[in-house]
This record gives structure tokens, sequence and C-alpha cells, in this order.
């Protein structure tokens, strides 16, 4: 039986990825996919004001009545903030970090303790590293570092993405000895490389979406 779920975008490009990653894991569902950059570039200059609240809880609202029976939202900046809107107009959320912050403080506790968490805007740092740090109390002895990789978001802005992964790539490298790195952003994932000491948000976001919606 198909479901119609909702997912809520800052970043519009990434709409074709999570329409792809969502669909072939699960082709009988009806996506609605919202993109509001506006969110985003309001959050970065002034944090989650009232307007942005209110947007969210619109966008949202509009989600749950067009018939998603759940949302995943793919900014991990405004992560907090959708989540206290959607208990507002009472629509299930998940963040797309949620499954990689729980995976990073697992792998984290069978190994030295330490996680190192990237990200390209200062704003991503806070929710992100919340998310994280919260993960790292229920187990105990994991250490949580946060870095903002300085230069990244303007490149991608600038349309250059060749260095916004090279920047994000230099990050990885230099990030010494941790036990995993984890990638703030859903639209860092370009810059992953191959260290297998690095978590990115997309596909696990989207596995635990479909796990949360499950079946009827």
């Amino acid at each position: 039986m198909s479901a119609r779920v909702g997912v809520l975008h800052t970043v519009p490009a990434l709409v074709p990825m999570f329409h792809e990653l969502l669909l072939s894991r699960r082709d009988d569902l009806e996506i609605v996919h919202t993109a509001d950059p506006t969110l985003l570039s309001r959050a970065v200059a002034a944090g989650i004001t009232a307007d942005v609240d209110a947007d969210l809880r619109v966008h949202l609202a509009a989600l749950r009545d067009a018939g998603a029976v759940a949302v995943l939202v793919t900014c991990s900046s405004i992560g907090e903030a959708a989540v206290a809107a959607a208990a507002a107009v009472d629509v299930p959320l998940v963040r797309v970090d949620a499954v990689m912050a729980r995976t990073a403080v697992a792998r984290a506790a069978a190994g030295a303790g330490r996680i190192l968490v990237l990200a390209t805007l200062a704003a991503t740092l806070g929710p992100t590293g919340r998310l994280v740090n919260v993960e790292a109390e229920r187990h105990g002895g994991v250490e949580v570092t946060s870095v903002v990789v300085e230069g990244a978001a303007d490149a991608r802005t600038a349309g250059d993405t060749a260095r916004h992964d090279r920047l994000i790539a230099d990050a990885i490298e230099a990030a010494g000895e941790v036990d995993v790195i984890v990638l703030a952003q859903a639209s860092m994932a370009t810059g992953a490389g191959a260290d297998p000491r690095v978590l990115t948000s997309p596909e696990s976001g989207a596995e635990g979406f479909l796990s949360a919606v499950g079946r009827d």
C-alpha cells in the first residue's frame, strides 16, 4: 500500500537526491517536497527567529494537509526548530541527522571515544553538536569536538562545488586521531571521500525515515 510522505528542504539542490534515495528504497511512496532556502539564510543570519518558526509551522502544516503521514527534514541547521514546529502542528517528523548521531556515538564508544563534527555553517554546529552530545551522554566516555570548515559554505553559494568538496576533504585529512567524523550537513556528502571514519546523513537519514514511517 502506498504512503504519502513529506520532505522539507532548505537547499533546493537536495530535492532530487532525496527523491531518489527514498524511491530507491521504497517505490510505492508518494513524495511531496517543500524547499524554502530562506529558512536557512534567515537562521544563519539571526538564528531561529519568530518568523522562521512561524514559516516552519506553515510548511509542515501544509505537508500534513497534503496527506503526508510523516515529514523528513533534510536541514540540520533547523532540525531542532523543526521538531518543535512539527509537534505544534501535529505531524510526525524525523531529522535527517538522527540516525547518523546514534551511529557516530556507537562507533566512538566501541573505540577511543572521540568524535569530530564538521560543518560548513556555524549555525549547524549547535543543533547537530547538541544532538550528538545527547547521544554521547547516554553512553558516557565519548568526547565530541566541532569545527567549521571555513570557506566551504561560500564556495557552495558561489557554485564552486569542487572547492567546497576540496575544503571538506582537507578538513577530513587534518582531523587527526578520531574514531568518527560527522559531516553535519547533508549537502557536505559530496566531499566525504573514502575515509571509513566519515559519516554522512543522506542515506542513513532516508533509511531512518522509512523505518519510522513503516508499512501498513
